[in-house]
Formats: structure tokens, C-alpha cells, sequence
């Protein structure tokens, strides 16, 4: 393996909000001396959160790539909000690094962020340190958080330190032991390999160069993850984490190989190796303002250098760059080439987004896409004014771009712009994003539900439509039967007119009316539809009658047919399916049935239970604070339509009451 490659370190921090991780990387800058004064949150002058709305908030809202060197090693690290509404940079910056530092608050405990980021990180089989931090505040409890990792994420944890107080005795350095604790880490270190496991029960110990490597293994393997404590923001256990972190973390040549496919399907480990075929993948997109699009992407094998090309296995083609970068927080540092390991970013590519694989033509391969959750919040979006409306598209795409947990559609029934992401928080910062960048200024509202309106009884109806004023006059005569399908059938049309009581050249048009009155709605305004129309007696006048006779006759037609026929609004009903803790199930499924909601089945899945249900959309958009907050942001939940129901009653006459004031208020 190559020397510079296991120089290298590529690693996460994480933890819930307000944990202090971006304190932790800030004081691991300044340690090693990429800055000369500590970086804050508090004082906005931190290099991570560099985003004007991130100093705003005194919190991070993206992913920052950072960069320093410890003694003789290269820290390459990634800084992730701890807010769950910003849960895709979680997954973004895990496909880049080998493993992970776990920020835990040493007052308030792992907190719901911490477990979300914990379960990612679990399945992607990512080593992981955990590092207590805030041991300087009064109501800090190292013993107290320790036993909550223990409890909420895993007992594999192994103690590095004895802390008591603010005196801290660390385990593999200090020639004063807690031989309790010791000999734990000297079992935990054994119990996995034969002959040292031998060694320690005839001599109830091993030596202590073979701690470190034998230790670091069954980091690299998540058998078992390391704790240590401190203070960032004064500096305390700053030292030590980067021993630590250098001594038995695992290099960039330590690190577990990487999977990929090959061009025929077939699964291939990927080495981090500079001699072998370029690969990497893009794991974030930016849109800076100086240099536009930005990709960032990590190097699995292999080396790249500035202008030159590879080939993007996504989208099939080769793409040409010029200078590459490697990043500083918002700074872009020049780079000519990048090896196996390294993070960097590469400008103004015309087709490679996040998730692409880029690889050299002598070895095509795929890296899996990165698994983002889906959107959980929706809410339209109208321009403020006529000039905002020919920005939002625009500004709304470059967003999107960025952030793979949000998405935009348009309403193919109410034509609204509807804007998705993971919270109502992730949806207010996308929208003052528009708003500083874009100048674009919108407002978010309530989306329109898209109803429908069907008939609920047969009913048989004729008009004749017939109007004279002077000259060639309107006639138009049809007897139609109109009937219910079932769900999904949308609309039939059938002729039965013999004996030419309509000439045939005005068939089309009857059909043609009832279509656009169908558009039109006659309860609320709503779509018709799964109704069968035949029309099957009429007559017509040698010169009056025309086309548009016809169609006004049929529309009349079925306006009088909906007076008549008991006719029903319909309403979208989503599958929904609800993961949360099993102590709050019966508030889960009791909230489930004030939405008008059914349980269909309920399983148990680890630690949680997963509750699937029908839920009309009308209940749902508010759904995903309601649960976060109903399971203190434990619980998450995925929804799909499944199909169209009738409306209560009661609930159809407020729809019709308001969609009637609508309509008058857009005559006054």
C-alpha cells in the first residue's frame, strides 16, 4: 500500500444540534494551526458555517469539508448539522470518510440526532469514536452519558480514560491505571483473537505494543467503539482526541475496501490504492455564486489531475474539468492532482450531479447511490409578485440541485408548485435561500388537496338547448344516461343514436362538451370523474344546429345529471407507514384514527414498531411536526398515494361552502 495513503485520514462529526461538533472541529483547526484563533459559533466567525443563514441561526444548516495535518498525518473531515430537517447531509458526508466522531453532550445525553446519525452510520458499517463532550459545564456528567450510550446506542463502547471530575487518567498513556477499567479494555482487546486471548488467561494480560494494533482492528470491524472526553470550546481533551484519532482510527490504506459493480453487474472491492484505475463518487452538489455548480467527490482509488477528463459511469459519457480543488469551509484551494483517499471539488460540469460515479474508461465501475431519505413535508409555493413568479423555476431547480431531500413538482390539477423536504424548518431555510440568492420572494401556504367529484346514482337526463336572437339561431338537442364506474375508470363515452336523430359529425361535439363541463366540476369545481356517458336519443334543426350547440346541449346535460344524481366529492387516500418507539403506539394509532385514518397491520422492527395505515391527505400536511413532536423527533414515517374515497358528508359541505366563497371573491 502506499505510503501517502495511509498518511491520510477521512472522518465525520456528528452528533445531535447544538452537541458541539462544529466547536470540536473548529478546536481541531486551531490545534493544528490552519487557524490562529479559535473559531465560534456564537460569533458568527466560524469556518464551517460560513453561510450567511447558518451565522444567522448560529447553527449549521449544510456540510463543510475541512483540512489539516497532524504531526505527520492528513485530516480530511466533514462538519454535518445535527437537525434532522438537514438529515441528507448526514448521508452525504458518510459515503465520503472511513469513520466517524460522535459528538455526545455531556448535559443533555445522546440526543434523538445522535441515534438517526448512529443508525446510518451502523449500516454503513462505519467505525465510530465517541467523544463527551462539554465536560466543563456545571451539570455535566461523564459516568451518567456514558450509561446512555450504553443504553440508547450500543454496550460495545471501551473507556480510553478515567475521568473524575476534571482529573482524567487515560488508560493507554498514563503509568497510573485504573486496573478495573484496564483489564476491561484488555478483554475487550483479547476476547476476538485466539492467541491473545490464550496469552491473557495464562498470564492475565497482554503486552502493551500489542493493545494498539489488535484494538484499532476491531475499531475498523465496529466491534468496538472507543470514548473519550473533553471540552472544544476550551480546548480540553483536544490533544488527546488527536492522539487517539491518529493512533487507532483507521487510515485512509486501513479503512475497509469499497464496493462497487462492475460493467457486467458483478460486485468488485475497490482498494484505495494511487497505482490502480481512477474512481470516485460525487457525494455533494453546491451552487457557489463565483465559480456556479461545485462538485464535491471523494477519491476511492486512483488519481485525477486538473484538466483532464473521466468517464461518468451514471450518465454514460466522458466529461472534461479544469481545476480541481480541495476545500477549506467556503475557500477552494488549487489543486493539480488528487489521489486515492483525498476530498476535493471540480467546477462547472455540464452533466455529473450527485451520486455519479466517475472512473477511468480502463475500468468501469458504479458505486450504489446514496440512500436519501424521502420527503416528508410539503407546502406550495407562490410568488409574491409577477417578477417572482419567472424566477422561482430557476431558483427552485439550483436549490433542488443541492439538496437531494428536497424536491419540486407541479400539480397536474390545482398547477400549483409544490415544494417537499424533510421539515418545516428545511422548507423556511430553502425559501430565505431563494429569497438572498435568487431575490426571489415567495410564500409558502397549505397545498390544495386534489379532489374529484363522481356521480353516486344512475340517473337518465335529456336538454335541448335552443336560442334564437335574429338570424341563425342555436340548436342543440341530447337525451343522455349517465352512470357510475368504479374507481380508476376515469370516463366512458358510448353511442346509441340510430336513426340519424344526431348526424353523425355532431357525435364528436356532445362528447367534447361533456369533457370540458367534466374539467369544470359542479359541486366544488373539482375534476369529474369514473362516470359512463351514453348518449342514446336526441334531434337536431337542418340549419341552426352547430358544434357549439351540441357541446353547450351535453353540458347542460350533465350539470342537470349532477343536480339529480347524488353526486360526491372524492378525496386521495395515502398508504402511510409509521416507524416510531413502541412505548408511544397507542398515541400513535390514536392520532392515526382522529385524522379519519384505518390501521391495516402494526409489526415490531428492532426497537420500534411500524404501523401502516390509510390516511386521506387532507390530514396529512402538517403530519410530520405532529409526529416529531408526539415522539420527540424518534419517529418518521413514508407515504404513497393508493386511491380515491368518498368524502363524509359533513366534510363535503364545508369543501363546497368555501369553494362557493372562493368563487365569490373572485367576482367582487
Amino acid at each position: 500500500m502506499n505510503s501517502d495513503v495511509t498518511k491520510k485520514m477521512s472522518f465525520l462529526i456528528c452528533g445531535h444540534a447544538q452537541s458541539g461538533k462544529t466547536s470540536l472541529a473548529e478546536a481541531i483547526l486551531f490545534k493544528c494551526g490552519v487557524t490562529t484563533r479559535l473559531g465560534s459559533v456564537q460569533d458568527g466567525n466560524s469556518i464551517c458555517d460560513y453561510e450567511e443563514d447558518e451565522r444567522e441561526r448560529k447553527s449549521s444548516i449544510n456540510l463543510a469539508v475541512l483540512n489539516a495535518k497532524y504531526k505527520e498525518m492528513n485530516l480530511q473531515f466533514i462538519d454535518i448539522p445535527g437537525y434532522l430537517d438537514f438529515i441528507g447531509e448526514a448521508v452525504s458526508g458518510i459515503r465520503a470518510v472511513d469513520f466517524a466522531i460522535i459528538v455526545v453532550d455531556a448535559v443533555e445525553g445522546v440526543g434523538v440526532g445522535t441515534e438517526k446519525v448512529w443508525d446510518l452510520l451502523i449500516k454503513g458499517n462505519v467505525p465510530c469514536l465517541f467523544f463527551i463532550n462539554k465536560l466543563d459545564k456545571e451539570n455535566a456528567d461523564y459516568k451518567k452519558t456514558l450509561e446512555d450510550i450504553r443504553q440508547s446506542l450500543t454496550k460495545k463502547i471501551v473507556r480510553l480514560e478515567v475521568v473524575e471530575g476534571s482529573n482524567v487518567t487515560r488508560i493507554l498513556k498514563d503509568k497510573t491505571k485504573d486496573e478495573f477499567l484496564y483489564n476491561s479494555l484488555i478483554e475487550i482487546v483479547a476476547e476476538n483473537e485466539d492467541n491473545l486471548l490464550e496469552e491473557f488467561l495464562e498470564t492475565g494480560s497482554i503486552k502493551d505494543e500489542e493493545i494498539k494494533p489488535n484494538l484499532k482492528k476491531e475499531i475498523i470491524n465496529s466491534l468496538v467503539f472507543p470514548v473519550i472526553g473533553g471540552a472544544a470550546i476550551e480546548e480540553k481533551g483536544i490533544d488527546e482526541l488527536l492522539e487517539v484519532v491518529s493512533g487507532i482510527m483507521p487510515s485512509v490504506g486501513e479503512s475497509l475496501s469499497r464496493k462497487a459493480k462492475d460493467k457486467s453487474g458483478e460486485e468488485l472491492l475497490v482498494e484505495a490504492d494511487i497505482d490502480a484505475p481512477f474512481s470516485a463518487q460525487v457525494f455533494k452538489t453546491i451552487i457557489d455564486p463565483f465559480v456556479g455548480q461545485l462538485n464535491i467527490f471523494r477519491v476511492f482509488s486512483g488519481k485525477l489531475q486538473s484538466h483532464s477528463e473521466f468517464f461518468n459511469k451514471n450518465k454514460g459519457i466522458k466529461e472534461k474539468f479544469g481545476q480541481l480543488y480541495i476545500l477549506q469551509g467556503k475557500q477552494q484551494i488549487s489543486q493539480d492532482t488528487v489521489c486515492a483517499g483525498d476530498i476535493a471539488a471540480v467546477a462547472k460540469l455540464k452533466e455529473t450531479k450527485t451520486q455519479d460515479t466517475l472512473c477511468a474508461v480502463s475500468r468501469v465501475l458504479e458505486f450504489s447511490p446514496l440512500n436519501f431519505p424521502s420527503p416528508a413535508y410539503s407546502a406550495s409555493v407562490k410568488p409574491k409578485t409577477r417578477q417572482d413568479e419567472d424566477k422561482i423555476s430557476s431558483a427552485l431547480k439550483r436549490l433542488t440541485s443541492e439538496d437531494c431531500t428536497c424536491s419540486v413538482s407541479i400539480d397536474a390539477q390545482t398547477k400549483e408548485h409544490i415544494i417537499s423536504g424533510m421539515g418545516e424548518l428545511h422548507l423556511h431555510v430553502i425559501i430565505e435561500r431563494m429569497k438572498r440568492k435568487y431575490n426571489a420572494e415567495v410564500e409558502l401556504g397549505t397545498p390544495k388537496v386534489p379532489y374529484l367529484e363522481t356521480l353516486s346514482k344512475s340517473v337518465t337526463v335529456a336538454h335541448k338547448y335552443k336560442k334564437q336572437s335574429g338570424g341563425k339561431g342555436q340548436y342543440g338537442d341530447v337525451s343522455l344516461e349517465i352512470e357510475p364506474l368504479e374507481r380508476g375508470k376515469k370516463f366512458e363515452f358510448v353511442d346509441k343514436i340510430k336513426g340519424g336523430a344526431i348526424p353523425r359529425n355532431f357525435i364528436p361535439s356532445v362528447e367534447k362538451g361533456l369533457i370540458n363541463t367534466m374539467k369544470e366540476g359542479f359541486l366544488a369545481g373539482y375534476p369529474i370523474v369514473d362516470i359512463k356517458v351514453t348518449l342514446f336519443d336526441g334531434s337536431y334543426h337542418s340549419v341552426d344546429s352547430s358544434d357549439r350547440a351540441f357541446q353547450i346541449a351535453a353540458s347542460m346535460a350533465l350539470k342537470k345529471a349532477f343536480d339529480q344524481g347524488g353526486s360526491q366529492l372524492l378525496e386521495p387516500i395515502m398508504n402511510v407507514e409509521i416507524v416510531a418507539p413502541v412505548d408511544v403506539m397507542g398515541q400513535i394509532t390514536g392520532d392515526i384514527s382522529g385524522r379519519r385514518g384505518r390501521v391495516l397491520g402494526m409489526e415490531v422492527k428492532g426497537k420500534n414498531e411500524v404501523v401502516k395505515a390509510n390516511v386521506p391527505l387532507a390530514e396529512m400536511f402538517k403530519y410530520a411536526s405532529d409526529l416529531r413532536s408526539a415522539t420527540a423527533g424518534r419517529g418518521n414515517y413514508t407515504m404513497s398515494f393508493s386511491h380515491y374515497e368518498v368524502v363524509p358528508l359533513r366534510i363535503t359541505k364545508d369543501i363546497v361552502e368555501k369553494a362557493k366563497e372562493r368563487k365569490e371573491s373572485m367576482h367582487v
